[in-house]
């Protein structure tokens, strides 16, 4: 049964793309928006898809890569 228009919440999580040290990338890893803002900048997201990737890797049997960096999708380069 499909949704009513309006009753899917907006604003609920926020889309990052991850550059890993070997070079690869990950487009628009999901992550809660109670995470953002604050002093700490984008450390919490870096930690929340940190977690994420050790867990992903854990379940495939590898050793998780490591974050290079991390950009919002959408947002505007400086």
């Amino acid at each position: 049964m499909p949704k009513k228009p309006g009753t899917n919440p907006k604003g609920e999580f926020a889309f990052f793309n991850v550059f890993y040290e070997d070079g690869s990338q990950r487009s628009n890893r999901r992550v809660p928006s109670e995470l953002l803002g604050g002093l700490d900048g984008d450390e919490p997201v870096r930690a929340f898809l940190r977690e994420q990737d050790r867990e992903i890797a854990e379940k495939g049997g590898r050793a998780p890569l490591e974050i290079k960096s991390i950009e919002r999708v959408g947002a505007k380069k400086k």
